[in-house]
């Protein structure tokens, strides 16, 4: 696909258009799959992932003003695929702008119901979410799940109006028994057309799968989860389900960086003592963590290796570079309250496309702090069996 269009625009004459969703797939996919440390040996050497296509603004909602979700695809394995969403394409309005997928934080409900329904009609798809609480505690979504809302099943605790149930968050069974809270941090499931959804804003999701034994997990992986074992309690459940640790494949999903996640000497010391190898020096001068490295330790742990742990991150280039003129994000990058730079400059200054305080494409508390903003919306990573 050439990187030069003849027909492109002049600078600054650019008009909305709806995305072509297939082609910004079929851009992604292109790029060969790695495996994490090759990603990061490609990195080391300066091979990065040249830009695929031209782009053109994006439309965040179509003429009838429903939203026009802008995910990020990825096949980890036959027939099993991840998607990112990212903060395009939503009717959410202010610091949670665009497509804010959490109820937890202050959006409109409406707004957040809306988002969830167009993500289920683009993924083509059931939604399953769970009240993720930093725990390590994964629960097997065969004996839960039930339809309870118009996008799949609902057990996150938000009180969203317009569910069928709807799901206030002190709840836990309803009069009639029908679930609407559940407490965890990993799903695991056999059943197909089910897309596992974990919320995040900084926190690193983990998704896995056996596609030979037809099982797949989605797993919340912030700093407390990985020191109390959420991954390998993930593991050990899918397993029990008939995967072998042999065959199950994962990837990491956005995620803020080592070199953004500043936590302070005694965090920082607390947790490289857990996973050797995992202190850094951040950018902002003070110490930090890596938990993108603590989960390849603890999924090495728990006998998932590193050569089946295969890299989002040429995907996430390919997206990054797809939406370099996009009218929408540089909106939202005017927004983050960083200097104001043009997006073509905020995006050249990335130096971790997975890093959600870096990459403007994805939600993170991080940056809504540094912003001085109340509140920040959440992002799903979603893993889905066909």
């Amino acid at each position: 696909m050439s990187e030069h269009n003849d027909n492109a625009q002049p600078e600054g004459e650019r008009t909305p258009v709806r995305i072509d969703l297939q082609q910004l797939l079929e851009a992604v996919q292109a790029h060969g799959q790695k495996t994490v440390d090759q990603q990061d040996e490609a990195a080391k050497d300066g091979q990065y992932d040249d830009a695929i296509l031209d782009s053109s603004a994006i439309a965040p909602t179509d003429d009838e003003g429903n939203p026009v979700p802008v995910t990020i695809p990825i096949v980890l394995a036959p027939g099993v695929t991840v998607v990112y969403t990212t903060r395009l394409g939503g009717v959410s309005e202010g610091d949670f702008a665009h497509f804010n997928l959490g109820a937890k934080g202050g959006d409109l409900p409406e707004r957040v119901r809306r988002n969830r329904e167009a993500l289920a009609n683009e993924l083509h798809a059931r939604i399953s979410l769970v009240n993720q609480v930093h725990s390590a505690t994964p629960v097997d979504l065969d004996d839960l799940y039930e339809e309870n809302a118009a996008y799949g099943f609902n057990a996150s605790g938000m009180r969203v109006p317009g569910d069928p149930v709807e799901v206030d968050a002190v709840d836990r069974v309803s009069d009639d028994g029908t679930i609407q809270v559940i407490d965890a941090d990993a799903q695991v499931t056999t059943r197909t057309g089910i897309a596992l959804g974990v919320f995040a804003a900084d926190c690193l999701p983990v998704l896995l799968a056996d596609p030979e034994a037809g099982v797949t997990a989605a797993a919340h992986a912030g700093r407390k989860g990985l020191v109390d074992g959420v991954i390998d309690a993930t593991v050990d459940m899918m397993v029990d389900k008939g995967a072998q640790r042999g065959r199950i494949v994962a990837t990491l999903g956005p995620a803020i960086c080592g070199d953004c996640y500043e936590v302070g000497d005694e965090i920082a010391d607390a947790f490289d003592a857990v996973f050797p190898g995992t202190f850094t020096l951040t950018r902002f001068g003070g110490p930090g963590i890596d938990i993108n490295k603590a989960a390849l330790i603890a999924l090495a742990k728990a006998g998932v290796d590193a050569d089946r742990v295969f890299s989002s991150q040429p995907r996430v280039n390919a997206a990054t570079q797809y939406l370099s003129h996009d009218a929408e994000l540089e909106e939202l990058c005017r927004e983050d309250n960083e200097g104001d730079p043009a997006l073509a400059e905020r995006l050249g200054h990335i130096r971790h496309s997975m890093c959600t305080l870096e990459n403007p494409l994805w939600f993170s508390h991080r940056r809504a702090q540094l912003a001085q903003k109340p509140h920040e919306g959440r992002m799903l990573a979603l893993i889905v069996r066909r």
